[in-house]
């Protein structure tokens, strides 16, 4: 084999391993929610947008509160805004950021998590923008 082939191998194989972590990590932690489900029942669950404010400011999904991962990660009594008691839909612009929430929130004993499929990008319902 030459080099540029072997470049090629490493970095699918490093995408595929990259992919499969996140598979598991959200496997493990939440599940997916497709964007009609998620319209349908998003009034009884608590939609939270992991993005940072200022991504929020911008606009969101209507309904929706702030409660960014990085600040959550670091200062956990952030967590304490959002109920164990009922369901937790969880949003970012993909679905990375969430992913890294519901196994942080997985981890304080929460559970009934989901992570809208396809993120904030391809959201077609009502949103607020500022």
């Amino acid at each position: 084999m030459d080099l540029l082939t072997t470049i090629l191998i490493i970095i699918i194989a490093s995408y595929g391993l990259y992919k499969l972590f996140f598979f598991i990590k959200r496997k493990r932690a939440a599940e997916w929610i497709e964007q009609d489900k998620f319209q349908e029942t998003m009034r009884t669950a608590q939609v939270i947008d992991v993005r940072e404010k200022e991504d929020y400011n911008r606009g969101h999904i209507l309904g929706a509160r702030s409660v960014p991962y990085t600040i959550s990660r670091a200062h956990k009594e952030y967590l304490l805004a959002i109920r164990k008691d009922a369901p937790i839909y969880l949003y970012d612009n993909r679905t990375s950021m969430a992913i890294y929430m519901a196994g942080l929130l997985k981890k304080e004993g929460y559970k009934d998590i989901y992570i809208l499929k396809g993120g904030y990008m391809n959201w077609t319902g009502k949103t607020k923008q500022k």
